[in-house]
């Protein structure tokens, strides 16, 4: 079930981001993301506080996470975008988060389908994200489930980690 996250969620939540963390440094980095600096705990709180922060638990346990608001990044006037969109009317998916331990088991693509129906539901006009330049895997499923690859650009992101930013989208089906 994926859900709206509450306070007792964020120990787990942040166990998720610590395990990511670690495993780029032992491995490989797809996310550019530093310790201490994002996703931290703090970051869920503020996401928890905005009502953003959503889990998908099973069995008790959170699986993974994601912050999905109307959040558009400065540097998203950059991108040539083709399904147009502002405030409200486009549904942004940031720190979409599976741990290593969970991978390979859909659990990305449920979340993604499900910020797909959150933007129906809504009314939006279309769907929006970013992902590291070197994170090839989530570029890879964001584009086998049928999103656009709209462009790069530059960032500072959160001021402090200078990246490239590969950002997708994806239109929204009208309401029946």
């Amino acid at each position: 079930m994926i859900r709206l996250a509450v306070q007792a969620d964020i120990p787990q939540v942040s166990a998720i981001y610590e395990e990511i963390l670690a495993n780029e440094e032992q491995t490989q980095s797809y996310t550019n993301w530093v310790r201490g600096v994002y996703p931290t705990a703090e970051t869920a709180r503020n996401a928890l506080k905005e009502g953003w922060l959503y889990v998908l638990e099973e069995d008790g346990l959170i699986q993974a996470t994601a912050i999905l608001n109307h959040v558009q990044l400065p540097e998203y006037k950059d991108i040539p975008w083709q399904y147009p969109g502002e405030g409200d009317g486009v549904l942004v998916i940031h720190t979409l988060c599976v741990p290593p331990s969970r991978s390979g088991r859909g659990l990305a693509r449920r979340f993604v389908a499900f910020a797909e129906e959150l933007a129906a539901r809504q009314g939006c006009a279309a769907l929006r994200l970013d992902t590291y330049e070197g994170n090839i895997p989530a570029a890879s499923l964001y584009t086998k489930l049928g999103w656009r690859y709209a462009g790069s650009a530059h960032f500072l992101f959160q001021g402090a980690i200078p990246e490239v930013l590969k950002c997708f989208e994806k239109p929204v089906p009208p309401k029946k």
